[in-house]
């Protein structure tokens, strides 16, 4: 490919301006090959058009799937949700919380009480405006007492919700809580229609780009545009049908035949291959998403921090990142919080693959003798099977000795995850530490999939949430990540690129590494190109 193609075709796919082509173009001396007709040619490639259906394979999908806000696991039913649902507040790609059904909100000086204005004239599929009654009655359903969403823990602080007018929420907070408009981006908190219960969820009522027209969970879902979208340059497909592929083959194949344009997970074995099909584009972003295998401390032998030393050290970190990820990622610390946090910590000490000091905390909590069940199916992750034979191997340098129990790929994230003592999972990651955290490290939590509990831990996350100084609160966070790192449950090998891929007849501008699937909504900020 020429260098004036490049060009063009980093241009087409928005990841450079108008103004950097021409720069580029004139540094390498390529202007006068330029047409004006080429040009344009590539800026109307790059300008958001209406129709065509977009064809998604994603992976995680399952029969036990809910469009229940309260209950989303899978890649299928979040990116689902967007498609059909709303947030009071959107995280773009830059992992800034921006306006969505708020149109704008304001704090008190100590961020106690935050008001949200919300946008009038927004009306629900079914022919409803939306209201603050909406949003009151969608917040509420992840607080109740018996509530099991993995929104919840973010939600704690929240005293009262009061109404000020039919377009005005007041929040007021038990603390201070910097990061509160980021919450209100969180997947699980799209707003419907109140009264909402039961099998209505399935339903996908929503104020979103698409109105669902059949889901069939861990099947496929059809989506057809919404006429009456309020939002402005978003949801451009005619259709958007999305399907559950969980065999990272049999996606690459459809993609490959053309029987779907956008695929998630790529295959990285045979990524550069992909690579080299022409009508692809294969896109690799950097984010929050991170593998882990967590141990459920609240078990033996895993209730001894030495057990969970020891696993933690026979993990080659630098061989997985080279043969599960082939490059396209990070080394992980054991810790969620990814380089491209606000407050990562990138003065710890990288843990390292070390199995004599392995052998000596195991030998110290006196279960050399004992073999580990390790649970694993690729619906965790692609490759995740792999990943686990490789720890097996790894981890017979140390004496330990590692049983891989392959468990069915439907049904992992409700039979597996958060069940068995000891597995291999993927998180999306979140867009603050404090999100992070509290959903999956903090005492109680719904998704603290390791059942952990540290005193100081805990108290840091409620002091850290309040504190307004900045490097107050970076000095917080960063004894978190070290209190993870060694005494949690949770083994963070790395951390992935989100590498995925398309028919390059789809348009898109800056993809996003908020989650998978640009952020989880390609299906509104896509488009095919003309």
């Amino acid at each position: 490919m020429s260098e004036l193609s490049i060009l063009l075709k980093l241009f087409e796919q928005n990841k450079i301006s108008r103004r950097q082509f021409i720069t580029q173009a004139t540094a390498l001396g390529l202007t006068a090959a330029i047409s004006p007709a080429l040009f344009s040619s590539a800026a109307q490639a790059s300008t958001p058009t209406k129709g065509g259906r977009l064809v998604m394979g994603c992976t995680g999908g399952s029969t036990t799937d809910s469009m229940d806000p309260a209950t989303l696991t899978s890649n299928m039913n979040q990116n689902l949700n967007w498609q059909i649902r709303n947030n009071l507040v959107e995280i773009d790609h830059n992992l800034q919380p921006i306006p969505e059904l708020a149109e704008s909100w304001e704090a008190t000086p100590d961020a106690k009480v935050w008001r949200f204005k919300l946008r009038k004239d927004v009306e629900f599929h079914n022919g409803k405006t939306m209201t603050s009654e909406d949003v009151i009655y969608s917040i509420n359903h992840h607080r109740g007492e018996q509530s099991k969403s993995g929104a919840k823990a973010y939600l704690e602080s929240i005293k009262d919700i009061k109404v000020d007018g039919k377009y005005e929420i007041i929040f007021e907070l038990s603390g201070g809580s910097a990061d509160f408009p980021f919450i209100m981006g969180d997947y699980h908190l799209t707003i419907c229609p109140a009264g909402t219960t039961g099998q209505q969820w399935e339903e996908g009522i929503g104020t979103g780009a698409y109105v669902l027209q059949s889901w069939e969970p861990g099947v496929r879902a059809m989506a057809t545009r919404n006429p009456n979208y309020w939002k402005e340059g978003r949801g451009h497909f005619d259709e958007v049908e999305t399907l559950s592929i969980v065999d990272t083959n049999a996606r690459t194949n459809a993609l490959k035949t053309g029987q779907i344009n956008y695929m998630d997970r790529v295959e990285l074995k045979t990524v550069h291959l992909l690579k080299r099909m022409p009508g692809i584009n294969v896109t690799a972003t950097t984010g929050t998403a991170h593998y882990t295998m967590p141990m459920l401390v609240d078990q033996k032998p895993y209730d001894d921090n030495n057990v969970r030393m020891a696993l933690k050290l026979i993990v080659d970190r630098e061989e997985l990142l080279r043969q599960v990820l082939r490059g396209y990622g990070e080394l992980g610390n054991d810790h969620p919080i990814a380089p491209v946090n606000r407050y990562y910590n990138g003065e710890l000490d990288q843990r390292k693959y070390d199995p004599d000091k392995a052998r000596f905390h195991m030998k110290k909590a006196g279960m050399l003798d004992h073999t580990f069940n390790l649970h694993a199916a690729d619906a965790a992750f692609a490759g995740a099977v792999d990943a686990a034979v490789m720890v097996q191997e790894q981890a017979k340098k140390a004496g330990i000795k590692i049983n891989v129990v392959r468990e069915p790929d439907d049904g992992y994230w409700s039979n597996v995850w958060m069940k068995k003592e000891w597995c291999m999972c993927y998180w999306g990651g979140r867009p603050t530490e404090d999100m992070m955290f509290s959903v999956a490290y903090a005492n109680g939590a719904p998704w603290n999939d390791t059942n952990w509990e540290h005193k100081r831990f805990n108290e840091l996350l409620l002091a850290a949430r309040a504190e307004l100084d900045n490097e107050k609160r970076a000095k917080m966070y960063g004894e978190m990540q070290e209190i993870c790192r060694n005494d949690s449950g949770t083994i963070v090998p790395m951390y992935n690129q989100m590498v995925e891929a398309s028919s390059e007849k789809l348009g898109h501008g800056p993809i996003s590494g908020h989650m998978a699937l640009d952020g989880m909504r390609n299906g509104e900020r896509w488009w095919m190109k003309k």
